[in-house]
């Protein structure tokens, strides 16, 4: 069946914002190595507040934007998302100049704040602007939009940002301390001009999510469906257990798209290269990406991909660690595709007959986005102590990927306690 240009119309919009998703998530890979530069940041855990500041928003903010939506609606809410995060878009200027590690902390987290409220009221969108039976294919186009554009963002950010990083490093070491200063001062405000374009662009994305032909959707949950009102959330394992294994994936997946720009240069790699590190490693999720949207179900179930990704991050994980240079940083960036599949196929295994709880067991998997706030941090911690280093930090990927392989085999099966 052929879409209508009604239906066509609001995928338009849906793919514009999830384009959206990925752009500013995986921007903050080369914004890791430019705030190192411009905020003279330690190494270690410092830089890595980048990642914390913008996942531990969906934390902090999952639920109480459940409760915005039940006021809002979810077609105005997903307007306010946009607003929101082109305010914290709006802090990078005054952050440049001030050059400001704690303000753009702050704008960064403010992002975060509105990508929260936008992705959960956004999510349910893709099921009913069209039939129910193309349903799998637009949830298919949303992912690509999704992961092409963090191919593309650290690729347009990097250039932007770092574009002489071939001798920036070297002219930096030959500067006195004015000098210095000044060449700083001049690196930071060329975040100002993306920053301030990317706010113009996502306030126009909100009026245009307003007057586009989403339908308004009714955000209750029937209460008929599922089990018996007497059993409460809690008391799903798939669920629980799920939550803990996205946290797992997401600290893994943002460990390897984020981490990987710093990992390079500690492996000798120059910075006009590592700063496209994080594209490489997006490119690989697009491949798996496409992989899964033509193997599930045809060939292999969601379980199934689940359990393989699973054992493919762990070798490639050991692979990083055992080999040396830049075969281990391209390991590093293969595990996109071990990636890939692992958040499409752990959401349906954890809802799974939850009923009446699907918004709150839904907040409680927004929630678990967490991990890419904190692995990341505890990477850095871990990557300073000159006993382990940045490669041998790695090995705490192992039992992210053993956990959720264990998931995939055993404990999404579980009905009861």
């Amino acid at each position: 069946m052929s879409a209508n240009p009604h239906t066509r119309s609001a995928v338009l919009v849906l793919g514009a914002l999830f384009f959206l998703f990925g752009f500013t998530t995986w921007i903050n890979g080369p914004l890791i190595g430019y705030l190192k530069i411009i905020c003279e940041l330690k190494d270690g855990a410092e830089p890595f507040y980048v990642t914390f500041a913008f996942y531990i928003a969906y934390f902090v903010t999952a639920l109480p934007m459940s409760a915005v939506l039940r006021r809002t609606g979810m077609k105005r809410g997903m307007m306010y998302g946009l607003f929101v995060m082109a305010i914290g878009a709006l802090l990078f200027i005054p952050a440049a100049q001030a050059r400001s590690y704690p303000l753009f902390l702050v704008g960064l987290f403010v992002i975060g704040t509105g990508l929260s409220l936008l992705q959960t009221a956004s999510n349910p969108y893709i099921t009913v602007v069209g039939p129910i039976e193309s349903a799998a294919s637009r949830i298919s186009v949303m992912g690509i939009c999704n992961k092409m554009a963090g191919v593309l963002a650290p690729i347009v950010l990097g250039a932007l940002l770092l574009q002489d990083a071939a001798t920036l490093q070297a002219d930096l070491a030959s500067l006195d301390a004015t000098a210095y200063a000044a060449k700083l001062d001049e690196l930071a405000a060329r975040v100002i001009l993306p920053y301030g374009v990317m706010a113009v662009v996502l306030f126009g994305l909100g009026l245009m999510v307003l007057f586009s032909p989403l339908p308004e959707l009714d955000v209750e949950v029937d209460e008929q469906a599922g089990d018996a009102p007497e059993r409460g959330i809690l008391s799903y394992p798939a669920l629980m257990l799920g939550v803990v294994a996205l946290f797992l994936y997401v600290g893994g997946e943002v460990m390897a798209g984020d981490t990987i720009g710093l990992y390079g240069q500690a492996q000798g790699m120059p910075l006009e290269e590592t700063r496209h590190l994080t594209s490489y490693t997006l490119a690989c999720m697009v491949v798996g990406y496409i992989i899964g949207i033509v193997g599930v179900p045809r060939w292999f179930t969601q379980a199934q991909a689940l359990a393989f990704s699973a054992v493919l991050g762990v070798l490639l994980t050991l692979a990083a660690i055992l080999l040396d240079g830049v075969a281990s940083v391209y390991c590093i960036a293969f595990l996109g595709l071990a990636n890939a599949l692992v958040w499409p196929a752990i959401w349906p295994l954890a809802i799974a007959g939850l009923g009446r709880h699907l918004r709150t067991g839904s907040a409680f998997l927004i929630m678990s986005i967490a991990g890419g706030a904190l692995l990341p941090l505890l990477y850095g911690q871990l990557s300073a102590m000159p006993a382990v280093g940045p490669q041998n930090a790695y090995w705490m990927m192992v039992p992210c990927y053993l956990f959720i392989l264990w998931y995939a085999l055993k404990g999404a099966r579980f009905t009861r306690w």
